[in-house]
């Protein structure tokens, strides 16, 4: 080996070996002129040899600092390694550069100049801002979080992480997190590298806490296929729907209950008061016939709000269908079911295209049997006795619109309409509960949709129901 070395110096120029260098080389005398500019300094600084031989080094920095070069500096110990200093381009830009240099000394030690080596960082300065960058950021999220590469390898962890597990970096993230000792079988890396953005509930090792983690693909300093878990404590927002879900079912249960027990003795209440109205109404005065009425009418309207109770408290309660319900043959069903009112009011019902629903049909029986009797109630106009009943499909949700050409709705109005026993001003006209609208509201917002009113062009009111499009979400 060493007689090759002693070849090449023998044989191969110095010159050309300094060419094939990486680094750009450039000497100066003591009065610090340049005299030596190799083409690796060409490549970093953008100048010829012929531009800067001759003119002292510290006109090409870009800053003060370097107008005290240690490298003559008795004082200072020699070579000077992994020095940082700033060199302005022939471009005009600024390059951040790593110096290493040392003196030449003629035989006698006498010093005659220096030579030094130039690295171009500028890029990988760049690189550290970034990451430095990324870092603050992360730190000051109060969500634990941490970077993981292809093959589970923890990269950083940011300081919530840190105070939550501790630093234990460049281990598995399934022992670190998890205390498992193989990868973990729900594991979403191949979901996220296909672009999938990864949501999990599990417990974290050692804090006997639940967290949601996120998990999607990042790109980490130099490496390109990286896993971020942001993990976010839902411990307290899971036992506070846990008892939200608890106290629900019982109240669904009280009210069903309630409901049940209370419509038992109404059925008997009602045909007494029919037989005393046919049987022995003649033998009353005025007074008592309307005593009868009066007993009768209330017991029909207990019956009626006891039904609408039993409806609202079942919501929820019925299992989501297997496969999309056929939303127009609902729709024909309940037409048939109202056709009595809809010919003594004299409307026209006019049924376009309907998107299908993954909603339980009865449920969806409800949602139409309250729209269609609250638009027969409020919504047949003077001029135009028509409800339009259609529906479309917008994106990954569907709309089912209820459209009527009435009275309509006060802007005002729009929202607590939908809530329980809540009607508005025009209601006091008419027969009701105050309970239909507010199941369409739960409905809805059971199988995760939401319920509006917009205006109808000309007058009147649409109710708008959208809900998930079936074809996405299944």
């Amino acid at each position: 080996m060493n007689s090759y070395l002693y070849y090449l110096i023998e044989h191969y120029p110095l010159e050309k070996l300094l060419q094939v260098i990486p680094a750009g080389i450039f000497a100066v005398t003591p009065d610090q002129r340049i005299v030596y500019w190799s083409e690796g300094a060409e490549r970093i600084t953008g100048y010829t040899a012929a531009e800067v031989i001759g003119r002292s080094c510290l006109e090409l920095h870009a800053d003060n600092c370097c107008h005290d070069c240690a490298l003559f500096d008795d004082e200072t110990s020699k070579p000077l390694m992994g020095k940082s200093c700033s060199f302005v381009h022939k471009g005009g830009h600024r390059l951040s550069l790593s110096k290493n240099a040392d003196l030449l000394r003629a035989a006698d030690g006498r010093v005659v100049g220096g030579i030094e080596a130039i690295i171009d960082r500028t890029g990988l300065r760049d690189v550290e801002l970034e990451r430095d960058s990324l870092r603050s950021v992360l730190n000051s999220i109060t969500d634990p979080i941490y970077i993981c590469d292809r093959y589970y390898r923890l990269l950083f962890f940011n300081r919530a992480m840190d105070r939550l597990i501790g630093k234990m970096t460049d281990r598995p993230c399934y022992e670190v997190l998890y205390g498992r000792d193989d990868v973990c079988p729900d594991c979403p890396m191949d979901e996220v590298f296909a672009g999938e953005l990864c949501r999990q509930e599990t417990h974290l090792i050692g804090t006997g806490r639940i967290y949601e983690v996120l998990h999607s693909a990042c790109h980490f300093y130099q490496q390109p296929e990286c896993k971020l878990g942001i993990c976010r404590d839902i411990t307290e927002r899971l036992a506070i729907r846990q008892r939200l879900q608890q106290v629900n079912r019982e109240l669904d249960a009280f009210v069903s209950m309630v409901s049940h027990d209370l419509r038992s003795p109404l059925t008997p209440l009602i045909g007494y008061a029919e037989l005393l109205q046919e049987h022995y109404s003649y033998n009353l005065d005025d007074l008592g016939r309307e005593s009868i009425s009066e007993i009768h009418s209330t017991a029909e309207r207990m019956r009626d709000l006891l039904e609408d109770l039993l409806c609202l408290a079942r919501v929820g309660q019925v299992p989501i269908p297997v496969e999309p319900v056929t939303t127009s043959r609902v729709v024909a069903e309940i037409v048939n079911e109202l056709s009595e009112s809809i010919a003594r009011r004299g409307v026209q019902i006019d049924i376009g295209r309907l998107p299908d629903v993954m909603i339980p049909e009865s449920l969806l029986a409800d949602l139409y049997r309250n729209l269609l009797s609250n638009a027969l109630k409020y919504g047949v106009g003077k001029q135009e006795a028509r409800i339009e009943i259609f529906g479309h499909v917008v994106g990954s949700r569907i709309e089912l619109l209820v459209r009527d050409h009435g009275v309509g709705v006060a802007e005002t109005e729009r929202e607590t309409v939908f809530e329980p026993f809540v009607r508005g001003v025009v209601a006091d006209k008419y027969s009701g509960t105050g309970i239909g609208l507010a199941t369409v509201a739960k409905i809805a917002r059971v199988y995760q949709g939401r319920v509006w009113i917009e205006e109808t062009p000309g007058g009147g009111a649409t109710f708008v129901v959208e809900l998930p499009n079936p074809q996405q979400e299944y």
